[in-house]
Parts: structure tokens; C-alpha cells; sequence
């Protein structure tokens, strides 16, 4: 299973996915342009020492990243789903496919997902953190697919 950031923004966002992946066993694919410089060491402060344990893979474009991971289901996690996200039957080769902060994904993103999803919130809120968001995709998918580590 892996997570997909579709141009992240905020460079803590990202050193907390990449600290979840390495603790959860998915790879992270960051999908540019990035939103800060990647030697930003907000990043690797968020990350702190994960960092090595974690597979991180950077995709020029989207698609880029489509190309290199073909044959996989895209899964968009989205606040316009109708969908909830445990209501979802996951795979686990899946890529739980996140948005950028200010305005998730384009409409050609869109289009080109399998499937999308929400994670339930009290309609009197926008949005969850991105990486707060990860880690609930990302925890109720390895748990359907049997994949939590012990």
C-alpha cells in the first residue's frame, strides 16, 4: 500500500506522512511541483529519523506518477465523495491518493481516479490536516487488507 501527495504544500505535512509511512510500512509518492524547497529541513524535522525508513518516491508530474505506477488503483480521498471511507473495500497494492492543502486535486486528477472517498466529518468543518487524513486512510485500509504491523 502506498500514499500519493498530489503537489503538497506544507512541508511538516509531508515529513509526518513520510514518519507514517516508515512506522506503517507504505511508500510515499510526492507528486510535484512541490510547495517548498525539498531540501527544507522541515521536512526532515518532521520526519526525524524515519526518513530512512521509508521508501519515498518523487514524480515530476502526475502523469509521471500514473506512468510509474500503472496497474495500481488510484483511491482519491476527497471532501466532494459521496462515499465514506469505511464503507470502502480496500486492495492492498492500493494508493490512497491525497490532494495539496488549498485545493485538493484538479478535475483531470479527478477523472482519472478509480475510485473516490471521504472520511467522515461533522458537516460543520471543512477538512482534516493532510497527514492527520493519511493516517486515518491509511490505518483503516491495512487493517481491512490484514496488512497493520504487529
Amino acid at each position: 500500500m502506498r500514499i500519493a501527495l498530489f503537489e503538497p504544500e506544507i512541508a511538516g505535512n509531508v515529513g509526518n506522512v513520510m514518519r507514517l509511512g516508515a512506522c506503517m510500512g507504505a511508500g510515499v509518492d510526492l507528486i510535484e511541483p512541490l510547495g517548498f524547497p525539498w531540501d527544507d529541513r522541515r521536512v526532515r524535522r518532521a520526519a526525524m529519523d524515519y526518513i530512512d525508513h521509508v521508501e519515498v518516491v518523487r514524480h515530476v508530474s502526475f502523469e509521471a506518477f500514473r506512468a510509474a505506477r500503472a496497474g495500481q488503483r488510484l483511491v482519491l480521498f476527497t471532501t466532494r465523495a459521496t462515499q465514506s471511507s469505511y464503507d470502502f473495500a480496500y486492495r492492498p497494492d492500493d494508493i490512497l491518493l491525497f490532494g495539496k492543502e488549498s485545493a485538493g486535486v484538479t478535475d483531470a486528477v479527478r477523472a482519472c481516479v478509480d475510485a473516490s472517498v471521504r472520511l467522515p466529518m461533522k458537516p460543520e468543518v471543512r477538512s482534516l490536516n493532510l497527514a492527520t487524513s493519511a493516517g486515518l486512510a491509511l490505518g483503516e485500509a491495512l487493517r481491512q487488507t490484514g496488512s497493520l504491523p504487529a
